[in-house]
């Protein structure tokens, strides 16, 4: 702690009025000021952004950065929003100051930051990324000075296609600065955190220091030894309304959902129970959401129900408890969502699950089986990232305006992918016009300026597509954006629909500027959303699943009502597709399911692995594969004496999803697409497991 400027060790103790610092933050001081890369493990709520920032603002006085010197990261805008004002008092303690830029930052601001830099720039990796695209930034003036990086919540990005892009984007700054820059992770629990942080290192990973930092155990169960948790089974979101509204009434709730829809429905059946309700999902408009979260900080007696937007390190003050409608489809989600609660000096850590259908209540056990055993998921990068090898190249083009078409894979200092094993890629790209080659030198193309270049290439700075929505209007106020299946949709009467908790009447529909004009309306609305890709179960939470259809309990509190349907479900479901000895293959009628309970990508692997015995027209499931309803035990044994796994078929769609596919040869986006949609590990367990015929008619 001594490490620690004067400055800052005075206001920890006479602004802040702490006692001391917590062992995280103890600890993270000797690595952080030592110049090491680091990753800050805690639970929410556990201190890591003050680990992190308490120790570079001190290297900051000490070695007298200047210009903007420190960035700090995050993978959501109303987490940058709740954290820049914490970040910018630190900073001012010694005379610097910390400042916002992402997606939603006035112009006017950008101007000003340019003009006059802060030392802390908060911001998102596609922020950062349209700075060192756009004509505007000087971005050697402005991110040259860079020296270190802090990426929170780093584990959100690890997981997805933003966490590639977050890598890509880190070297090219590298790049920009000339130097090294230390990077510095803040994540919650998760399974492998030395492979997270030399995930965080990229290209290097081996070469510089790196130490994981955390104090406290890395296992669920020892991260929350006095939490709360109980399970409930209401049967519908209308009975979770009645029992949320009569439960715990002058307490504050946030409740979680995993879908927009649900939440909208249980805003809107907790409202006309007279419950002062607000929402937050990611279809709300920011001026909405902002007013719904600010609210719910400042009040008691109320409910916020959310999607995993406010499962991340957003302050919504004093939580009382926290409901989970369902299931979350990971144990590190819950984690976080049971890490809302028992901040306050002699609370505990809970959890009520509230189930509103069978197979819900039974992915609710299951994940809370895994939680009591310890588990928790390890961090996976995607694998074979090649569309966003394509979106680099063009980034980088635009970035640098000339590329040598030798030297273009310097850019990322060696990094895998994004190293000389895209030349093929590259050459896609000239062959197809969406770059043009002369002398030796690499420009952006037609194809690139046609398909990417809508203001100022902002497509090319995101890794994912979201589905096209119209944006609602009542006046002059956005509310948010809806689906645009539910303004086209033949439906009987007016078309009404459910946003922000509250029916609205469409008056007016702008097909050109997609955009829903609305007025406040009485009665039921519809409230739906294209879901974006179908990630299913995983491998062990369908086994866990398994194992409480055989009979395990989680170590958690049961309601009578969720202990008699589990009881139910075990008595009626089980005999059909689990037992004791093995997996199980069924035949009701003409339908003949092997019951894998191996997670969707597991199940999606056999279908393709075992396509002489398979429906080739099902769609995966996450419990099951749909086989031939000629199957006999005989084909059964032949087909899987001679199944080498195979990557699963993908269809046109799943590949049009992949964003940038279109920058790629058509062969290596589907296999791109269908390496994504495998589990071959799952896939060879399942195919490991003893597997019986039951009730199987003889031919």
């Amino acid at each position: 702690m001594e490490r620690l400027h004067p400055v800052v060790l005075h206001h920890i103790v006479n602004t802040l009025q702490w006692p001391g610092l917590r062992p995280l933050q103890h600890q993270a001081v000797a690595p952080i000021l030592d110049g090491h890369d680091a990753l800050l493990l805690a639970p929410t709520a556990g201190g890591k952004t003050e680990a992190a920032v308490f120790s570079v603002l001190t290297a900051m006085a000490e070695q007298e950065w200047t210009g903007v010197s420190v960035l700090y990261l995050c993978p959501l805008r109303a987490l940058l929003n709740n954290l820049a004002p914490r970040v910018d008092q630190y900073a001012r303690w010694l005379g610097r100051r910390a400042g916002l830029w992402h997606g939603d930052t006035r112009e006017a601001e950008r101007r000003r930051i340019r003009m006059d830099p802060p030392d802390i720039l908060l911001t998102t990796p596609e922020s950062l990324e349209s700075m060192l695209i756009s004509h505007k930034t000087d971005h050697a003036r402005m991110l040259g000075a860079v020296r270190a990086v802090i990426v929170d919540e780093v584990h959100a990005f690890a997981g997805d296609d933003r966490g590639w892009h977050l890598l890509a984007v880190l070297e090219r700054l590298t790049r920009v600065a000339g130097r090294p820059i230390q990077r510095i992770g803040l994540s919650a629990t998760v399974g492998n955190p030395r492979h997270l942080l030399t995930w965080l290192q990229g290209a290097g990973a081996g070469t510089r220091p790196a130490r994981v930092v955390a104090p406290e155990s890395p296992t669920p169960a020892a991260a929350s030894p006095a939490a709360r948790v109980e399970l409930d089974y209401v049967g519908s979101i209308e009975n979770a309304a009645k029992v949320i509204a009569s439960l715990h009434r002058g307490e504050k709730r946030l409740v979680f959902c995993d879908s927009r829809s649900q939440v909208e429905q249980l805003g809107a059946a907790l409202r006309a129970r007279d419950v002062t309700t607000f929402l937050s999902h990611a279809s709300l408009s920011a001026d909405e959401r902002r007013r719904s979260e600010q609210a719910f900080a400042e009040a008691r007696d109320c409910v916020i129900v959310s999607t995993s937007t406010l499962e991340l390190g957003i302050d919504v003050g004093d939580l009382d408890r926290v409901i989970q409608i369902d299931a979350p489809g990971t144990v590190a989600s819950f984690l976080q969502r049971l890490g809302r609660t028992g901040r306050r000096p002699g609370t505990e850590r809970s959890c009520l699950f509230l189930a509103t259908k069978d197979h819900a209540l039974l992915q609710a056990a299951g994940l809370l089986l895994l939680w009591g055993r310890g588990w928790v998921e390890d961090v996976a990068a995607p694998p074979m990232p090649r569309h966003l090898v394509a979106q680099q190249i063009l980034a980088v083009a635009l970035q640098e305006h000339r590329l040598g078409n030798r030297t273009w894979a310097e850019q990322w200092n060696g990094l895998p992918p994004f190293d000389r094993s895209g030349e093929p890629i590259l050459r896609h790209l000239v062959a197809e016009g969406f770059l043009d080659e002369d002398d030796g030198m690499l420009f952006i193309g037609a194809e690139a300026e046609k398909r990417f270049g809508r203001r100022h290439f902002i497509d090319l700075t995101a890794s994912f597509t979201a589905p096209p929505q119209f944006t609602v209007l009542s006046g002059r106020a956005e509310i948010g954006r809806t689906d645009p299946s539910v303004l086209t949709e033949d439906r009987p009467g007016p078309r009404r629909l459910l946003l922000a908790g509250r029916t609205w009447q469409v008056t007016y529909i702008d097909w050109k500027r997609c955009r829903c004009f609305v007025e406040p309306a009485e009665g039921d609305g519809i409230a739906k959303w294209t879901a974006g890709a179908i990630a299913g179960l995983s491998f062990e939470l369908t086994r866990a699943m398994r194992d409480v259809l055989l009979g395990a309990d989680p170590p958690v509190s049961l309601t009578r009502r969720a202990g008699a349907r589990l009881q139910t479900l075990r008595s009626e479901k089980a005999a059909e597709s689990v037992h004791p000895a093995g997996l199980v293959i069924t035949r009701v009628g003409g339908d003949v399911r092997w019951w894998t309970w191996a997670g969707y990508r597991a199940n999606a692997t056999l279908t393709a692995t075992l396509s002489s015995v398979t429906d080739q027209v099902q769609r995966p499931t996450d419990l099951f594969v749909r086989l031939r309803e000629d199957l006999t035990p005989e084909m059964w044994k032949a087909a899987r004496a001679e199944a080498p796994l195979v990557l699963p078929d993908v269809d046109a769609r799943a590949v049009r999803g992949l964003k940038f596919s279109a920058a790629l040869p058509a062969h290596l986006a589907a296999a791109t697409a269908a390496a994504r949609l495998a589990d071959l590990d799952g896939a060879e367990k399942a195919l490991g497991d003893a597997t019986r015929f039951t009730a199987f008619p003889p031919s």
